[in-house]
């Protein structure tokens, strides 16, 4: 299945949050949303109380972390009620000729806040609509979020993504080291003007967001008191995690589901290999299968079968999981049809019933899709892939050497292997930041395949896990809805009193040491 299925599964892999428009929760299953959510609750420690934080705002804060989803995407400061703030393009090395700014999309909005200052205020169209402290007045909380530099609207100069990659000298600035800086620059800058020094900031990320904000906390603790990383597979690199990982968890979350399905997908590698050997077998493929356009080859079916297991063990939601939705139609149709069309008709309850089935479907191009390439072949290397005997899938082992080539071909760069455990850490975690970090939440649903990479144990008191069985990507932070069984309302709730623990300490700090209430 080669670098094409690896680079489409990171993809896959990093859905942060979503976009929220019209009221409908719409998933960019298609592409990598780099997002980075900033909850800035800067509430003045002066009116603050932990008691009435508690009563009064854990349902909003608990509401906040399950709808983030409506805001990631497109709440940003415009002229008169949206705002582009300008970073340095190299965060790292002085520059003072013109051009050496950038604007970057962020937003803030603040509800009832605290400050003397008067609150600034921003444009409240639906697209737009702030939630992480809640509609009511008296919530004293402020929020801000900011883009990934190179996404969305904060790439550089004007120019689209498909510039920036024809320019190596723009591609060495897009980086996750650089976009830690402008998070920074941006936080402190709004710290500033809402006179709020010493108020606290918590940053919040689901999958890479969940990465970027465990290490925000541990590069930056000096501007963000806390992380609450959700989903994030920090450990995913240079063999920490056996690369089998993702794949052992998705076959685990089907076989678990059904014995009996599992084996029908274990076995129908071979018969589409099978079936295709024969005279005009790729037609025959592309009939059962009932594919857009004729099969030119069985990876293509095959790459669109995978991504459509691991999509549905990574996003399933209870209570009626993708997976025991693609299993009940498979084991429905056992002893009627041949084995293949049994999986058709698992692809047909997934994807839903349609005159035609686009295996390029999980692959569209787009910008999101491009910028994240350029970091999987830069930075982001998650040696990915499995084992006949440890999966339902065909063997499939991850290749660095073929890996490297790609990305020579596309970039002419070298992957970097070993760049993310000796810049950010990785190898002997609980060694290292049991003395050294401190209030961070890495929190993980075990039937995501990503949880195969995440911290699943406690580190320190206040570098800790929390993890439901039954829980899948981001589930923590996504919206809330009555039907939430009681398992994930207490995950949140115990993300919240914990926080709220952070909060408490260093409101008791500032006043020891700053003799201030």
């Amino acid at each position: 299945m080669g670098y094409r299925r690896h680079s489409l599964l990171l993809k896959l892999g990093f859905l942060l949050l979503g976009i929220y428009q019209t009221s409908s929760l719409i998933f960019m299953i298609s592409g990598l949303l780099v997002f980075f959510l900033l909850s800035i609750c800067l509430r003045p420690v002066s009116s603050y109380s932990v008691e009435q934080f508690y009563e009064h705002e854990l349902r909003r804060i608990c509401e906040f972390w399950s709808s983030i989803v409506r805001e990631i995407s497109f709440i940003f400061f415009e002229k008169n009620k949206k705002k582009s703030e300008h970073s340095p393009f190299d965060a790292f090395v002085m520059k003072m000729h013109k051009g050496s700014l950038y604007q970057e999309r962020c937003s803030n909005e603040e509800l009832d806040w605290g400050s003397n200052d008067p609150s600034h205020t921003v444009g409240k169209e639906e697209s737009g609509r702030c939630s992480v402290c809640g509609d009511g007045a008296g919530d004293g909380c402020n929020q801000g979020f900011t883009q990934h530099r190179f996404y969305g609207k904060s790439i550089p100069f004007g120019l689209t993504m498909e510039e920036v990659m024809k320019n190596a000298t723009l591609r060495g600035y897009f980086n996750s080291a650089q976009a830690l800086q402008d998070y920074a620059e941006v936080i402190i800058y709004l710290k500033q003007k809402l006179h709020a020094h010493y108020s606290p900031v918590i940053v919040i990320g689901g999958s890479y967001g969940g990465m970027l904000a465990s290490w925000f906390r541990m590069k930056y603790p000096h501007v963000a008191l806390g992380a609450l990383a959700s989903s994030a597979p920090i450990l995913y690199f240079d063999d920490i995690t056996p690369e089998d990982g993702y794949y052992s968890v998705v076959t685990q979350d089907f076989r678990e589901t059904s014995e009996s399905c599992y084996e029908s997908i274990r076995k129908s590698w071979g018969e589409i290999d099978n079936v295709a050997s024969k005279h005009k077998g790729l037609l025959i493929l592309s009939n059962i299968f009932k594919t857009c356009s004729p099969l030119n080859n069985t990876t293509e079916l095959k790459d669109y079968l995978d991504s459509i297991y691991a999509s549905a063990a990574q996003y399933g939601r209870p209570p009626t999981y993708s997976a025991t939705k693609i299993c009940n139609a498979i084991d429905d149709a056992n002893n009627t049809t041949d084995i293949l069309h049994r999986i058709h008709a698992g692809v047909a309850a997934d994807r839903g019933a349609r005159s035609c089935y686009d295996t390029n479907e999980f692959n569209q191009p787009s910008e999101t899709n491009v910028g994240w390439r350029w970091q999987t072949c830069s930075e982001m290397v998650m040696p990915i892939g499995y084992g006949i005997k440890s999966t339902m899938f065909p063997s499939s082992p991850f290749d660095l050497n073929s890996f490297i080539k790609s990305c020579r071909k596309i970039y002419g760069v070298s992957p970097r292997p070993h760049w993310i455990t000796s810049y950010y850490g990785g190898h002997g975690i609980k060694l290292i930041l049991r003395r050294f970090a401190s209030n961070i939440i890495f929190s993980n649903g075990l039937r995501d395949p990503y949880s195969s990479a995440g911290v699943l144990e406690n580190i320190s008191d206040t570098v800790v896990a929390i993890y439901t069985d039954r829980g899948s990507h981001c589930m923590d932070i996504l919206p809330a809805g009555e039907g939430d069984p009681d398992w994930l309302v207490m995950q949140r709730k115990k993300e919240v009193e914990m926080i709220l623990e952070w909060i408490q300490k260093y409101s008791d700090d500032l006043h020891h040491i700053y003799h201030l209430q």
